[in-house]
């Protein structure tokens, strides 16, 4: 449903909280293969993610990513929209610029109650919460395949 540029995004931000604390941050490098990205692309998505105060970073030799242990639970919706994918929320299934409960498409209504279910799910779980899921073994998160170098 999301670009690869927000399932990234996602999954960067949880590596960080699980594995990156202040006095351990995680390079770029590290992260890029935690989450099976190229290198490049997980720069860009990292820019972003920093300059929207949603991870913390620090540049240098000693540098790399963390949270920062007194900042605010992080929620889906918040990372969704760093990356400037509300609109998929938004916007018709189908594609069509007149969408709505007075002209809807012929799938409007089924989707959009999955849709609200969906911005519901984004705004109320965080990225701590999934962490701490994953931590308990609730959850998973596994690559299905490792990139080669």
């Amino acid at each position: 449903m999301f670009t690869k540029a927000c399932e990234y995004a996602i999954r960067a931000v949880l590596i960080i909280t699980m594995k990156g604390k202040e006095e351990q941050k995680l390079s770029i490098q590290h992260i890029a293969k935690e989450i099976d990205s190229p290198l490049p692309f997980t720069a860009k998505i990292l820019q972003t993610l920093s300059r929207e105060g949603l991870v913390a970073s620090v540049k240098g030799p000693n540098g790399g990513f963390y949270i920062d242990p007194k900042a605010k639970p992080v929620s889906l919706s918040q990372i969704v929209k760093a990356m400037e994918e509300e609109n998929v929320l938004n916007t018709c299934a189908l594609g069509l610029k007149e969408c709505s409960d007075t002209q809807p498409c012929p799938i409007h209504h089924q989707v959009k109650a999955y849709k609200q279910k969906l911005k519901h799910v984004l705004q109320e779980k965080t990225i701590q919460m999934l962490a701490k899921e994953l931590n308990e073994g609730k959850t998973f998160l596994r690559i299905s395949k490792k990139r080669k170098k």
